[in-house]
């Protein structure tokens, strides 16, 4: 089974031409995970560039999420095998539920024990959630039991690093996705990211970035120039010290970018 790489490339709110650049100029630098939902209605497209590319199928770690509509008894399972049409493969390399029931309006176990099943069946190879909070995890694995669940993909930069969660994850060996990483390009005017930066030649965006990947987790920045897409794959090579670990960790306010009204009671 193919490990999940380190740096993805998210797609969310791109369509057309700006996904077509983001994807096959991303794939041409040596990007090997994509990371998509249901709900972004790019899924067919990804598919269609995932083959235009010429990259093998099985070197690609691509990652789709179940959006909250799809919960019901029974729906979970089509749904998946939906994306997996238009995604133009037979399996998923990792299915998330999107977001949690809102007002757990369908019981968590109804769909969780689908996703299971839909991993049980091979339309992927693992499973995982995304926006949940502590309490929910611990619901999600007294459900599935220890070890089922093996991704929490959540929004964590400097500005919001979701501690309990991140905490909550690496005791359980759940393995974290940080979405949004750039805080919409927040930390790009962040003066102690920008001065850490230039310390290494590098940009407030790579030292966001390379914060999050020293503290273990995948990051999905999405990006359609090729300039800032290389950017953000040469992060893997910036070696923060452990003085400017903590100095970016005292940056927490709490600066949330995505909070819809469905959104769950944070940590």
């Amino acid at each position: 089974m193919m490990k999940m790489p380190n740096l993805g490339l998210g797609t969310f709110r791109l369509k057309d031409q700006p996904l077509r650049d983001s994807l096959l100029q991303g794939l041409e630098l040596g990007y090997r995970h994509i990371d998509t939902a249901q709900i972004y209605d790019n899924e067919a497209e990804v598919g269609q560039l995932m083959s235009e590319s010429g990259v093998p199928r099985q070197d690609i770690y691509l990652t789709t999420k179940v959006w909250i509509s799809e919960f019901g008894p029974g729906k979970v399972i089509p749904s998946l095998e939906l994306s997996l049409e238009k995604l133009r493969t037979d399996y998923l390399d990792l299915a998330l539920i999107h977001w949690p029931s809102p007002k757990d309006e369908v019981p968590m176990a109804v769909y969780l024990e689908q996703l299971a099943e839909a991993k049980a069946h091979g339309l992927t190879r693992e499973i995982g959630v995304s926006n949940f909070t502590v309490a929910q995890l611990k619901e999600a694995i007294a459900i599935l039991g220890p070890g089922a669940i093996a991704h929490q993909q959540v929004e964590i930069h400097p500005l919001l690093q979701n501690r309990k969660v991140v905490e909550f994850c690496q005791d359980q060996g759940i393995a974290i996705t940080a979405y949004m990483p750039l805080a919409y390009g927040k930390v790009l005017s962040e003066p102690l990211l920008m001065e850490i930066g230039k310390r290494h030649g590098v940009s407030a965006a790579q030292v966001s970035l390379a914060w999050l990947l020293a503290q273990g987790m995948t990051v999905i920045p999405s990006s359609t120039k090729r300039e800032n897409l290389a950017a953000n794959l040469a992060a893997l090579k910036v070696q923060l010290s452990p003085e400017e670990m903590a100095q970016i960790a005292t940056l927490e306010r709490g600066e949330r970018c995505a909070n819809p009204d469905f959104a769950p009671n944070w940590d």
